[in-house]
């Protein structure tokens, strides 16, 4: 004798956002529900995350955002000023892409909309652009 299959439902895109904006974790790149998030913060912390922890971040993506405030203003300053923000966050290849990454961005005026998109961009692979295109 077969028995009945467990009658499981399975919940909906509308719920787990609902949960999610009762429960997430605030994170100063996170945007607040209802709000769209800003490719350009979401990106900046996808970044600086890479074998990073959100506590060694946290502090070093504020002060990156008061100095850089737009991806425009990233992609206007010299390396040597993004390489000083960068100083103590290590993997210091990633504040180099970063900084050719936003002058691409700037130059196209705005980040990609596709995953395809996002992986032409300098120091983003198939992770990263998945990050952001899911965000």
């Amino acid at each position: 004798m077969v028995a009945p299959a467990a009658s499981h439902s399975r919940p909906h895109a509308a719920d787990l956002l609902v949960w999610y904006d009762r429960h997430r974790r605030a994170l100063p790149w996170r945007a607040l529900p209802g709000v769209a998030p800003d490719p350009y913060r979401v990106w900046l912390s996808e970044i600086m995350l890479q074998q990073t922890t959100v506590a060694a971040v946290k502090p070093y993506f504020a002060r990156f955002l008061e100095r850089f405030p737009t991806v425009e203003a990233l992609a206007a300053a010299p390396e040597e000023a993004v390489m000083g923000a960068w100083a103590g966050l290590g993997y210091y290849s990633r504040a180099r892409n970063l900084h050719a990454c936003a002058r691409a961005v700037a130059e196209a005026g705005a980040f990609p909309d596709t995953v395809e998109g996002l992986r032409k961009l300098p120091g983003i692979g198939a992770y990263t652009a998945g990050a952001i295109a899911a965000i």
